[in-house]
């Protein structure tokens, strides 16, 4: 999924940004967001699990921490994003997308940006992915992290069983 946003998005033009750690490395900034090239994510499509990693974050759950992603978004002029998670990101995500507008304003007033800053960032667009291992979202046949851990656990059994064969042994 990171592989094709980011080519996708450099093949129409975007300027694509990762944000490592998801919603902590937007709330912490600084090297947490770096751009990305069409080098960048070569060699990755064979991976599994995230290569942008995944965190868990307290900060994002609270204004506070949504007013500092947001941010350091307008900073590096990011007005759309693409999530990819489960319930919890997308929930955030959505609650983010609710409140833009706001934060936005707020940081305006505080003078942390600027008019022009507030104009060219008016509006955030929000792209949602299911990236589950779950496989429990309403409306999809599989998830992309289903399917990641899936073909995980095949390769698994092949190896085994290939290694139980050779030894003429059962393996459990």
């Amino acid at each position: 999924a990171v592989r094709a946003v980011v080519r996708m998005g450099i093949y129409v033009g975007f300027r694509v940004y990762c944000i490592h750690e998801g919603y902590q490395g937007m709330i912490d900034g600084g090297d947490h967001i770096c751009e990305m090239g069409w080098a960048d994510v070569s060699g990755i499509i064979q991976l599994g699990g995230t290569v942008i990693g995944s965190a868990r974050c307290k900060d994002f759950r609270e204004r506070e921490g949504r007013k500092t992603a947001c941010f350091n978004l307008v900073r590096r002029g990011i007005s759309n994003l693409v999530v990819i998670g489960g319930d919890g990101s997308l929930t955030g995500a959505n609650l983010f997308k609710q409140e833009w507008s706001q934060l936005i304003t707020e940081l305006k007033n505080e003078g942390k940006i600027n008019e022009q800053e507030m104009r060219k960032n008016s509006h955030l667009n929000i792209v949602g992915m299911v990236g589950s291992i779950d496989n429990d979202f309403c409306g999809t046949d599989m998830t992309i992290g289903t399917d990641s851990a899936l073909h995980r656990i095949i390769e698994a059994v092949d190896a085994i069983s290939t290694t139980a064969q050779s030894h003429q042994r059962t393996f459990v």
